[in-house]
């Protein structure tokens, strides 16, 4: 079960966290909750209110994220879902290492500008979620083998 051991807001509903238990265990990253955030009626006031997001609290033992006195939480299972969808820039140069693609290779398997490419190896931010999702994909085709006939 993941359990956070320290939270701090960041911009653009981005939190950075260290990870107590589960399987990210000792890490520390940046996490973009705005999928979440974005997604979900329950979470609509914190889109709406900077100040109330950066109100952001561990409960249950890091367990939940809480807001606004515990009227708005969010579980640590769901941070780390979106923890595992993101990717930095040396996520994705390791990427492309695992998977021996040139970045020529990968503007043509991911459907993007050899620029873009070279933007998000250099990137010391978090990826755009779609490229990452889809480096997730191209990985577990691989893994699966070619289709049948």
């Amino acid at each position: 079960m993941p359990r956070l051991a320290s939270i701090r807001p960041l911009e653009r509903l981005c939190v950075s966290v260290a990870w107590a238990e589960g399987s990210r265990r000792g890490r520390s990253e940046i996490i973009d909750l705005s999928p979440l955030i974005g997604q979900f009626r329950i979470y609509a006031p914190l889109r709406d209110d900077p100040a109330l997001f950066a109100g952001v609290v561990l409960a249950d033992d890091g367990e939940t994220l809480e807001w606004d006195g515990g009227r708005i939480d969010m579980p640590a299972t769901s941070v780390e879902r979106l923890a595992e969808e993101q990717m930095t820039g040396a996520d994705f140069e390791a990427f492309l290492r695992r998977n021996n693609l040139t970045r020529h290779a990968a503007a043509a398997e991911l459907g993007r500008s050899l620029r873009a490419i070279q933007g998000y190896v250099a990137s010391q931010n978090l990826i755009p979620r779609v490229v990452a999702l889809a480096c997730r994909g191209f990985e577990a085709g691989k893994r699966a083998g070619p289709p049948s006939p």
